[in-house]
């Protein structure tokens, strides 16, 4: 059994919003016209497939599923979802979001799995949203990385994670393009996506998360990062190193709160997808360190080809392939 866990969708009004905001000039969200433009304006090649793809939830999805092996597919908003709208329309395109997801997965009951959109710029509002989102049956919580250039170890963020926490549910923490506070540097050559810059700012989110306190807080937090740990798992050795040094130096390093090694939290509160990376070597090099109950299988729907993520990962030599593929997501994502 396949169950590919990052895969993605957008609606048709979320669509139509993200164009209007590029209309706009989207004030405050650098990266925005290039990265999503190019995307919902396409008029051919892989931008307008993938386009079409993000908002069909029906007969399509599902053909290119049984094409190609994939039994389920756990399914969550597009990047950059909501977060980049005032906080109501956020709101509002979120619990849509949610409604046409969570009926997508009860007509499709054994096919699909859904996890919730939320707002972070209205933090109680997302909360609640949280709750009814679960009540509907969607299996946890996607967050595309930063919101308006902040990140969830921000204290007004803590009525996210503490309702995340209490659902029992994991947090899907996705990448976007870098904020405007970083942008510069990596868009002077196009490094800002998934060529370098996604990796690199999920990571950097992850990492705020880690050293200032969060999972101290919110011991029980499950989050799931995609593409094999975002670079993680190859760093850990050296980032505790650094990290005790700058421990013994409080003063110098303030925020360094955590009284737990770096890798210690990232080996209990972390969960890795192989989404986009189904990468013989490096998938052995992150089970190795994190161990064959860390890491699940995804594609990355619609952005990275089924046939051609399917067929590299069934090169790789698993010790235990059924907790790769399906194991570790069902008991990850609570799915039946």
């Amino acid at each position: 059994m396949k169950i590919a866990i990052e895969e993605a969708f957008a609606t048709e009004n979320l669509v139509k919003a993200w164009k209007v905001l590029i209309e706009d000039g989207s004030p405050g969200e650098a990266g925005l016209e290039h990265h999503l433009g190019r995307l919902i304006n396409a008029t051919g090649g892989w931008g307008a497939k993938v386009a079409e793809r993000l908002v069909d939830l029906g007969d399509a999805r599902l053909a290119e599923m049984d094409a190609h092996g994939i039994d389920m597919q756990v399914i969550a908003i597009t990047a950059p979802g909501v977060q980049v709208f005032d906080a109501d329309t956020g709101s509002a395109l979120a619990t849509e979001a949610n409604d046409i997801l969570a009926d997508a997965v009860n007509a499709h009951p054994t096919r699909y799995a859904g996890l919730a959109a939320v707002a972070p710029q209205a933090p109680k509002t997302a909360a609640r949203e949280i709750e009814r989102a679960v009540g509907l049956g969607l299996k946890g919580v996607m967050i595309n990385s930063h919101t308006k250039g902040e990140y969830l170890d921000s204290s007004a963020f803590r009525p996210i994670l503490e309702t995340i926490e209490a659902a029992g549910v994991p947090l899907y923490l996705h990448p976007r393009w870098t904020p405007p506070a970083m942008i510069a540097p990596f868009s002077e050559r196009h490094l800002e996506g998934s060529l370098w810059g996604f990796q690199t700012e999920a990571a950097l989110h992850a990492l705020r998360m880690i050293v200032s306190g969060v999972f101290d807080k919110f011991p029980k937090l499950q989050v799931v990062l995609g593409h094999l740990g975002e670079g993680l798992p190859f760093w850990l050795d050296r980032i505790d190193r650094t990290y005790a040094r700058g421990r013994s130096a409080t003063s110098a390093y303030p925020h360094w709160t955590s009284e737990r090694k770096p890798s210690e939290i990232f080996l209990e509160n972390f969960w890795m997808s192989s989404s986009g990376h189904n990468w013989d070597l490096a998938v052995r090099f992150t089970l190795e360190v994190a161990g064959e109950d860390r890491l699940m299988f995804a594609v990355d729907y619609p952005y990275e080809d089924t046939k051609q993520q399917v067929d590299q990962a069934a090169e790789m030599n698993l010790d235990n392939p059924d907790k790769f593929y399906s194991g570790n997501a069902k008991r990850v994502f609570k799915l039946n």
